[in-house]
Formats: structure tokens, C-alpha cells, sequence
């Protein structure tokens, strides 16, 4: 997508606060000159396995997965974005291909930086550098959380902690109880690590223990503590 200048540089100091405000002025000028915007459709695949790295992904607007093809090729969801998130940048530091797909939850926005400009950065911003290094140990920790609920929890609390990751990623709508966002259930079920069957009985339960509300992809929380404790304790 082709913007002017100006307002390129409007769109990163706003949706990219985090990194705009430790940059110098230069070493913005070469953000903005290298800053490009993508649209994706539902489902599109933003890059995958085996890809060669080669960008800085910022999700500006929209939801996106990352996943991994497992046995049979079934998928297991690794991670949600949300705006504003960055991705795609640690096979590039690990100087590997992609090892996950990411792809479009729903219509999404979202900006590239070529990660041999991100490099280049890094070693002359040591403000950078220490971002990245703190994110990277942010989603560390979450992958070892994320370990210990896929090899210990039940389904049932598995499938709670799914929805609460839901809810704390994207919030409810206006109602204050209905999730935003309408995932398949299949999608749910690869999410918390279960068959598409299990996800939809154990949906069924919670809706028969007056946990949540179910219409069609809508799902409405309405005892939030009562969720939470079963993924707690799962």
C-alpha cells in the first residue's frame, strides 16, 4: 500500500510507540523509508514454515495465529496477536528458516520493517537492542507456561485457559461479556491442544454449568471467576 511520507511516519509513531519513541531522528527517517503496509483476508497466510525470515511483522489492525503442522497434519496454535504486536523476528536472529505459520484470524492490517534494517539498527541502539532482547524473554516465559498447561492440565482446563487467553488478548465487546473475537471451533480446539469433538463438549459443559453462552461462534462469558478457577486448577 502505497502512503505518503507524512503519513507513514503518523501511522509508526502511533501504532509503534514502543519502538518510534527510542529511536533517534535518523534512525527514524529510515524507518519511514522502509515501512511498508500489507492487507490480509481471513485466513491468509502471512508467511510459513520454512519461509526464509526476512521481515519485522507489526499487527496494526486485526487478529493473527501463529501455528505449527503437527502429526496428521493437524495444527497447534502457538500464540495469538494482537495490535499493536511485532512477530516473525526470532528466526531471523537464529539465522533459521520459519519453524511456525502465522495467517490472518480475520481481515488484518499489518506493517513490514526489512529485518536487515532492524540489524542494522540494533547495533548502533542499544535501547533496541535491550526491546528485543525483553521481548524475546517475554514470550520465552510464555512458551514454558504454556508447556506446563499442555502437559498437565485437563481438558477442561485447557479449553478455560484457551478462552481466558481470548479474553485477555482482545476483550469483550460492548456488553462486556461476549468475546472479541469468533473463532471455529476447530481453531479453538488446536488452541488448547484437544479434537475439534472434546472442544465442542467441553464448550457444552461450561454452557450447561452457566460458565459461558454459546451462538454459534459467539461466545458470551458470564460467570468469569468461575472460568477462571477451572483454568487455574484444571
Amino acid at each position: 500500500m502505497m502512503l505518503k511520507k507524512s503519513t507513514i511516519e503518523k501511522i509508526i509513531a502511533e501504532d509503534m510507540a514502543a519502538i518510534w519513541s527510542i529511536l533517534t531522528i535518523e534512525e527514524k527517517h529510515q524507518i519511514t523509508d522502509n515501512f511498508v503496509i500489507h492487507n490480509f483476508k481471513k485466513n491468509q497466510i502471512i508467511y510459513a514454515e520454512k519461509d526464509e525470515p526476512q521481515y519485522l511483522w507489526t499487527l496494526m489492525k486485526g487478529k493473527v495465529k501463529l501455528y505449527k503442522d503437527g502429526i496428521g497434519g493437524r495444527q497447534q496454535i502457538l500464540r495469538l496477536y494482537r495490535p499493536i504486536q511485532y512477530f516473525g523476528y526470532r528466526s531471523f536472529f537464529a539465522k533459521e528458516a520459519y519453524v511456525s505459520t502465522a495467517a490472518a484470524l480475520e481481515p488484518s492490517t499489518l506493517g513490514t520493517i526489512p529485518m536487515k534494517l532492524v540489524e542494522e539498527l540494533i547495533d548502533q541502539n542499544r535501547q533496541l537492542a535491550w526491546f528485543f532482547i525483553h521481548e524475546l524473554s517475554r514470550h520465552l516465559g510464555g512458551s514454558d507456561t504454556k508447556i506446563v498447561t499442555l502437559t498437565q492440565k485437563h481438558i477442561r482446563g485447557r479449553l478455560a485457559e484457551a478462552l481466558m487467553l481470548m479474553r485477555d488478548n482482545y476483550g469483550y465487546e460492548e456488553d462486556g461479556e461476549t468475546l472479541n473475537i469468533f473463532m471455529a471451533r476447530e481453531d479453538l480446539a488446536n488452541l488448547s491442544n484437544m479434537t475439534t469433538s472434546n472442544a465442542i463438549r467441553t464448550l457444552s459443559s461450561f454452557v450447561q454449568e452457566k460458565i459461558i453462552i454459546v451462538d454459534g461462534r459467539r461466545i458470551k462469558i458470564v460467570n468469569e471467576q468461575a472460568l477462571r478457577n477451572i483454568s487455574k486448577f484444571g
